[in-house]
């Protein structure tokens, strides 16, 4: 038995293969994950009802993983409240950098041939999809 805060043996072995510059994204409910991907990326279910398992959570094991050298986040309306940048941001390690990008870039970097894993959650609110750049060891 694995001494491990996760013990989902496809996600131990896909994280297991990032690199140094590997993107992995943790994918919203509203994600349309299987066209808006690259089609070469590994996909693991983690959605099994509504706010099951959520964005934040998975992060949170992730993180305990990998290292991360920056992220990026769709940008969203200015008259929308997102609520989950902010736990992302006290999440992650202080100073990681973290981009914006518009709809079709942040489609564009996930549909990328460095996009190994994406990981479909159950969260429910909208733009809180979060692409990860793997880091280097440190």
């Amino acid at each position: 038995m694995i001494k491990s805060s996760i013990i989902h043996p496809e996600l131990l072995s896909i994280l297991a293969k990032c690199g140094h510059k590997t993107q992995i994204l943790i994918a919203d409910s509203n994600y349309s994950f299987v066209i808006n991907s690259n089609p070469r990326s590994e996909i693991i279910y983690l959605n099994f009802a509504p706010d099951m398992l959520n964005a934040t959570d998975v992060l949170n094991g992730v993180i305990q993983l990998i290292n991360v050298e920056s992220t990026s986040m769709m940008a969203w309306p200015d008259d929308f409240d997102n609520t989950i940048h902010s736990e992302y941001v006290r999440i992650l390690p202080q100073g990681t950098e973290m981009k914006f990008q518009e709809r079709e870039d942040f489609y564009s970097t996930a549909k990328s041939p460095n996009t190994l894993l994406v990981i479909a959650t159950g969260e429910t609110r909208r733009f809180a999809n979060l692409m990860l750049t793997v880091g280097a060891v440190k």
